[in-house]
């Protein structure tokens, strides 16, 4: 077994490396603009096609944006520069080692992620517990080193007819650098105002010119991240007098705050001009990441003879994830064509140590302090063939057709822990993966579209696009899209589109297992296609379909002034969400106990820790039709100062809102009423802010850079049932505007200093509900460590500063 404590130790170099840095004021390139590429490939199958001119909302991220971001991660960075996209702050247990993203409110699994127009693999890490982002399994940002980005497009719009059938929320294109010469090196150092989180990052990008007709592009970049802890005193630690002298008493607990993650990531881009006519190309990313993440605090009667002081469980994974891309491009007489093959991987090995195995213990005097707890691994292959053509037909521009197949295989698969880690109820903290949660499981699926871009008249263009996909295990569908816009004037035009989409589960939704457990409670997460959920009249999943529409105007009412409005909803019928909690023993008050749930825990293998308060298991079900609504706004405008520089300033919004038109049952035994309560709702409802809004001014004179936004987020708000009155208490995080500034020199000899901060005035969400909390302490319960909302849209870590240095050649 891999020594699951040592790899922290890996991580001193840089933390000795960020403690530096933190004394060091990164300029982006010199030879770098703040304007990113004009012609856009998202959204549409037309060549040359420009943003400003796109049928369907499309926003652009340079990478100069990405890079004025004071955390080294390319979903925070795309976070700050498009409202819409919202960046989870905190995960629960292992996922918080793979924290996700949503776009237009809707889940993560709702959006597609390109890289160069391929589609990216998801990870294998299933976020797994209660919250807005719950089952989440889209593709890991940050295996994408920010450096070898050229700048990134965003399609707000349903694109399941151009892309595949889950890009029901959008498409998040990110295109690499296809630089031949020059590069960049950058260091970064930072960490919280109050403390912890300690980060430590180096990039290098070079580009090569291997041939005279050939171009490599290469990326290397090495993260730290330490731990950070906002969490209160444990009321348990009162119980124990000898804790009274024990370091940190009594904040003995430090689960609420970010887990260590140590990432070294590769990424290349290559491409050789075979001739005139064809092309071949290749690009991908490896990576390796090893994070921990700090679980409820044991108290000291749990193993006594090991921990006399009790004790901190810790969750590990060691990751690697890796993706390559193979295609050829070129003409075929009049034909376009473009072949290629992407296989991606995520594998995760999972530990867990500074822990003990009870019954094991006291049935055989001894227990391991470290577990491998068994293993993650899902796969992605994608074929996809191409084909495009202009047509003269007497319309205003040529008729463009595209056509296309697509060929995919997925896995996923579960590998059993050691006997130690899975003994009785298992590891304290994390149970290790017994022989029943153990599978390996596998589909493809197989596609064909067709695309129709017409400019009928010159101020009228129309794409209408059809896919026709079959999966191995859902069957068949057709989905379809037709958008269009009008301008009437080069000041104004209106765009639209309705689409449709369907989305199968992911293979994690449908086959994760496992035991969730804290010191008061164990739940079995049910596989919802396992023979123990039939015994609960479950009977697997089956897909979303969806519905989207879309309204725009865009305006140009002056030369230098530019402004988008988008409005839009998504109907999503038989939406996959999670399950409440559907309690076997232990419920609070008003809550049933199902004996059912007790033999479908039996029945699925599971040994539950007999002195927890409560037991039960918890679904993913497609438990709800939903409706989103919702408005974008765009505008920017740069002014000039003359001698004292130039200014651009934008304006972005986002306003949404998702509302649960109705619960399902899933079964006679399982109505919508029992397992959908209010916890339920305000996870769908009221857990991400409906409004943000994003200002900027971005000012340049001479050798100096200066970024500074300002971001909104509305009220959000969550209800948690007390643990024993059964009392539906509701927390809130009030309205708050931060405040983020960056400042950039430009030094001689290509080098550049920045020092900047994320959130300057150090501002922390609300505490959760004062009578929620009192209850949590009256009954002892370590949830009261948690006194911050995990689901806060800006953390509860406070402030981040940071300092940057970087030599462009």
């Amino acid at each position: 077994m891999r020594d699951v404590a040592g790899f922290l130790r890996s991580g001193a170099s840089l933390t000795a490396m960020t403690a530096a840095l933190c004394a060091l004021p990164s300029l982006v390139q010199a030879q770098d603009t703040d304007q990113p590429t004009e012609v856009i490939v998202t959204g549409t199958r037309t060549t040359g096609l420009k943003a400003v001119d796109s049928p369907a909302p499309i926003q652009l991220v340079d990478s100069n944006a990405l890079k004025r971001v004071g955390a080294p991660d390319l979903a925070a960075a795309l976070s700050q520069s498009v409202p819409s996209f919202n960046v989870q702050s905190f995960g629960s247990d292992m996922a918080n080692q793979t924290l996700s993203a949503r776009l237009r409110g809707l889940s993560p699994n709702h959006t597609l992620v390109l890289v160069n127009g391929k589609r990216r693999h998801g990870t294998s890490n299933l976020a797994v517990l209660g919250g807005s982002f719950q089952g989440g399994a889209a593709a890991d940002l940050s295996f994408i080193p920010v450096a070898s980005i050229d700048h990134i497009e965003v399609l707000t719009d349903g694109a399941a007819a151009q892309y595949g059938t889950d890009a029901i929320a959008g498409v998040i294109n990110i295109i690499q650098k296809k630089n031949d010469s020059g590069g960049t090196i950058a260091l970064t150092g930072g960490q919280y105002f109050d403390g912890g989180g300690k980060t430590g990052d180096i990039s290098f990008n070079i580009g090569l010119a291997p041939t005279p007709k050939s171009f490599l592009n290469l990326t290397y970049e090495s993260k730290y991240h330490g731990y950070s802890d906002r969490g209160a005193a444990d009321p348990r630690a009162a119980n124990y007098p000898i804790l009274a002298t024990a370091p940190g008493y009594p904040y003995l607990n430090h689960i609420q705050g970010d887990g260590m993650q140590r990432l070294n990531v590769m990424a290349y881009n290559y491409g050789y001009q075979i001739n005139d006519t064809w092309d071949l190309y290749s690009f991908g990313t490896y990576g390796r990441k090893a994070a921990a993440s700090l679980e409820n605090w044991r108290t000291p009667d749990k193993l006594p003879a090991l921990y006399p002081l009790g004790f901190n469980p810790r969750e590990a994974d060691h990751e690697a994830d890796y993706s390559a891309t193979l295609g050829i491009s070129g003409m075929i007489g009049k034909w376009g064509l473009d072949l290629a093959t992407t296989y991606g991987e995520d594998d995760m090995d999972l530990s867990n140590y500074s822990t003990g195995n009870i019954s094991l213990y006291k049935d055989t005097g001894f227990t391991p302090t470290a577990f491998y707890v068994g293993s993650f691994k899902g796969t992605q292959e994608t074929t996809t063939l191409d084909l495009t053509r202009s047509f003269e037909v007497g319309m205003a521009e040529p008729l463009n057709l595209a056509l296309g197949v697509e060929h995919r295989h997925e896995t996923y698969g579960i590998t059993q822990g050691d006997p130690a880690s899975n003994y009785k109820e298992g590891a304290q903290a994390f149970p290790g993966f017994a022989a029943t949660d153990a599978g390996s499981h596998s589909r493809n699926n197989d596609g064909v579209y067709a695309d129709v871009s017409m400019k009928p008249i010159e101020p009228l263009l129309v794409d209408v696009a059809v896919r026709y996909e079959d999966y191995s295990d859902f069957g068949s569908t057709t989905v379809g899209k037709v958008t269009a816009r009008y301008d009437f004037s080069p000041a104004v035009a209106v765009r639209g589109t309705i689409s449709t989409g369907f989305r199968a589960p992911t293979m994690a939704e449908e086959y994760y297992s496992a035991t969730n457990v804290s010191p008061t409670s164990a739940f079995v997460q049910l596989p919802p296609n396992s023979n123990a959920a039939k015994l609960l009249g479950v009977d697997g999943l089956k897909p979303e379909k969806s519905t989207n529409y879309s309204l725009g105007l865009v305006l140009h009412p002056t030369a230098k002034l530019s402004m988008t409005v988008d409005a839009y909803q998504i109907d999503i019928d038989d939406r996959i969400i999670g399950s409440g909690s559907i309690y076997g023993s232990g419920a609070p008050a008003g809550v049933p106990n199902l004996s059912e749930v007790t033999a479908a825990i039996e029945a699925n293998g599971n040994v539950l820790d007999s002195s927890v308060a409560s037991t039960g298991v918890n679904m993913f079900l497609n438990g709800a039709d939903t409706t989103t609504k919702g408005v974008d706004v765009v505008l920017s405008y740069p002014t000039s100062f003359g001698h004292f520089g130039h200014v651009d300033w934008s304006l972005s919004g986002t306003y949404v809102s998702t509302e649960v038109k109705k619960y399902l049952d899933a079964s006679s035994l399982l109505p919508a009423a029992l397992l959908f309560d209010s916890t339920v709702t305000t996870r769908l409802e009221k857990q991400s802010p409906t409004t943000r809004v994003i200002g900027s001014a971005l000012w340049k004179i001479k050798k100096l850079t200066v970024s500074l936004k300002e971001t909104y987020y509305s009220k959000t708000s969550s209800v948690t049932l007390g643990p024993k009155s059964g009392t539906p208490f509701v927390s809130e995080v009030e309205p708050a505007i931060l405040t983020d500034l960056d400042i950039s020199y430009r030094l001689p000899k290509g080098l550049g200093v920045s020092i900047g901060a994320n959130n300057l005035f150090n501002h922390y969400p609300e505490k959760i509900n004062p009578g929620l909390m009192a209850e949590y302490e009256a009954l002892g319960y370590s949830t009261a460590v948690s006194q911050y909302q995990s689901y806060s849209p800006f953390g509860f870590n406070g402030g981040y500063y940071y300092a940057k240095l970087t030599y462009s050649f």
